[in-house]
């Protein structure tokens, strides 16, 4: 039965739903790569993180962001690795994420409650960077989580800008 309704959502998305997907998909790589000295690495402002908040509007953007994480780890110094950690976490979060905040009502605590969802989550990084590099755990995941919190702070303010002017829910 399980099957049967995860097959009926994705037979459920329309051409336009999978070209919003992929155009988010899309441009969460171009502005990592296009910011890639600052996203990637022990210190990162990955800019492109805004686009989580999307989920919060319509769930196909888990998926869509996900992607996006993806393909843009394909391009980090941790290769693959980060491609298969960096885009499972993502994925994991995006949806622990919509379940706590599916039922709030208020968009900007939904906001804030996704910005420390996502800061917190950067344990996976530096857990990477520990198993990798042998770099210290726990300053590693205090930067990198505050350049997660920077970067959903500024990228929360871009989105709820942007989602007076459109609708992301449609």
């Amino acid at each position: 039965m399980e099957n049967k309704k995860e097959q009926s959502v994705v037979a459920s998305w329309t051409t336009q739903d999978t070209a919003k997907m992929a155009i988010v998909a899309g441009l969460y790589v171009a502005v990592t790569l296009v910011l890639s000295v600052i996203s990637f690495g022990v210190i990162q402002l990955r800019l492109s993180e805004m686009f989580n908040y999307l989920s919060l509007y319509n769930k196909r953007y888990i998926v869509a962001v996900t992607l996006g994480v993806a393909i843009a780890n394909a391009f980090s110094p941790l290769g693959i690795i980060d491609v298969l950690v960096g885009s499972i976490s993502t994925f994991l979060v995006l949806v622990i994420n919509y379940a706590i905040t599916k039922r709030i009502n208020n968009m900007k605590i939904k906001m804030v409650v996704t910005a420390m969802t996502f800061a917190i989550s950067m344990f996976t990084v530096a857990g990477q960077l520990t198993v990798l590099y042998n770099l210290p755990f726990f300053y590693n995941w205090l930067i990198i989580g505050l350049g997660e919190l920077f970067s959903m702070i500024v990228g929360g303010v871009m989105i709820y800008w942007m989602s007076k002017k459109i609708d992301f829910t449609k």
